[in-house]
């Protein structure tokens, strides 16, 4: 499975309002494994980022004046999502965003971002294994020992950065078969599973005895005595 772990900054929090993304930052991730593939971007939004939106992400209307807006850069960024599952904290806020941006582009046929990916909101995952708790990305990095200490303000490729491990360590870990971690010279692992011949001898199947069943019979009649059950007793 193709999942491409993403983050957007914006001018504020609603497009209805004329709201835009400011940057966006993309980690893939193939069969649960990071590819150290990305893609990142930052986007003039052709309007000014509100004063409340600056202190989150730091993201400055002078810095974003030289930068190229969303449809020059929205053909790179389709190739890099099409296809794949969208892993998303508080996936309504950057997919209504995405959407908006989209809408703009009048040779996109797709309009949708539900039509290009297939969507996990882990803010969703995470209120369903840890119900009644704290669980932004801050409270999620805390509760997994994943340190986020460089994270002073928000950033998108850096919070997707930061998501992908926490997404990993929700649904059960990175998997990885080198539980060793040894590596060759090129870099690659080395397989450290010792695989059995199919010309093996076949195991030798012990039964038990006459005597051995009666006894277990015997303990299980001990067992019924006492009030207790066995359910796979006949």
């Amino acid at each position: 499975m193709r999942q491409i772990v993403l983050d957007t900054e914006t001018t504020g929090l609603d497009p209805k309002q004329g709201h835009r993304i400011i940057e966006v930052g993309c980690v893939e991730m193939v069969n649960r494994r990071l590819t150290g593939k990305t893609f990142h971007k930052y986007i003039n939004p052709q309007r000014l980022v509100e004063q409340e939106a600056i202190e989150v992400h730091g993201i400055s209307n002078e810095f974003l004046a030289d930068k190229p807006v969303f449809s020059a850069i929205a053909n790179e960024f389709i190739d890099f999502i099409r296809g794949a599952q969208l892993v998303i904290h508080n996936a309504p806020f950057d997919i209504g965003f995405m959407d908006h941006e989209f809408a703009k582009l009048p040779a996109l046929p797709l309009k949708e971002s539900n039509k290009m990916c297939t969507v996990l909101d882990t803010l969703v995952l995470a209120r369903q294994i840890h119900p009644g708790q704290k669980n932004n990305l801050d409270a999620l990095c805390k509760r997994y020992g994943i340190d986020n200490s460089h994270r002073e303000k928000h950033g998108a490729l850096l919070d997707a950065e930061i998501l992908a491990d926490v997404y990993l360590m929700m649904t059960g870990g990175q998997t990885d078969l080198n539980l060793s971690g040894k590596t060759n010279n090129e870099g690659g692992q080395i397989e450290t599973i010792r695989r059995l011949s199919t010309e093996r001898k076949p195991l030798k199947v012990v039964m038990a005895t006459a005597d051995e069943l009666e006894q277990h019979e015997s303990r299980l009649d001990l067992v019924v005595e006492k009030g207790g059950a066995c359910i796979w007793r006949q």
